[in-house]
């Protein structure tokens, strides 16, 4: 539920931010003004704004004469994402493994475990708990720079997520997630890299097979 803050510009950008990257618009979905004025129940100047801003973190794209919608992410972009995230989210496994707090270890082990306990027919709920147990483990890292480097990136992989809609059940998330978390408590900086690097090694080739068929072409 929306609630109309003092800051409107902020959260209104916010709200739709993240009602984006927790799937309740999905990719090719169609924003309108007056619709979401109505919905959030404020004027269309931070509505403007807030697109405009969306727009520029690359989650929704304009149509010249047909407004803004969810930006597709194509094959190719999925690709150079998914590279990227290898490298990424191997670092940050590392960085957790060494400089995790016992806060930041609880987080970790308390989202896993609700991930773990979403309802594989809930697709939304299960994306954004995955999303988040990655967050932790780069927050987890305390490095700021890469903490921001996640964050634009975990844009791209929600869109792709929500695009593709078929991997946070497969059968080796749970293995994999579990092995990530154990080597980050365990303080096993290799074994943390080496397990986050296999899990988005993994996906990713899923999510390239997926998008091959999609578009009839090879990834």
């Amino acid at each position: 539920m929306f609630i109309r803050p003092t800051l409107i510009r902020e959260s209104v950008y916010d709200h739709l931010r993240d009602a984006i990257l927790n799937g309740e618009f999905l990719p090719a979905e169609r924003l309108g003004e007056v619709e979401l004025t109505e919905r959030l129940g404020v004027s269309r100047t931070p509505i403007r704004e807030a697109i405009g801003r969306l727009t520029q973190d690359g989650l929704l794209e304009s149509t010249p004469g047909r407004g803004v919608r969810i930006r597709v992410v194509s094959a190719a972009e999925a690709r150079d994402a998914y590279l990227v995230r290898e490298t990424l989210d191997g670092l940050a496994a590392a960085l957790a493994a060494k400089a995790h707090t016992p806060a930041d270890a609880v987080a970790l082990a308390a989202t896993l475990k609700e991930l773990e306990a979403a309802g594989s027919e809930d697709y939304r709920e299960q994306t954004r708990l995955d999303l988040a147990f990655h967050r932790h483990v780069a927050q987890a890292a305390h490095n700021l720079p890469l903490l921001d480097l996640a964050r634009d990136l975990e844009q791209r992989i929600a869109l792709v997520k929500h695009q593709t809609r078929v991997y946070n059940s497969h059968p080796q998330t749970a293995e994999q997630h579990r092995a990530i978390l154990q080597a980050v408590l365990d303080h096993d900086e290799t074994a943390a890299r080496e397990h986050a690097t296999l899990h988005v090694r993994t996906f990713a080739a899923l999510v390239m097979e997926n998008l091959g068929v999609q578009t009839g072409q090879e990834p």
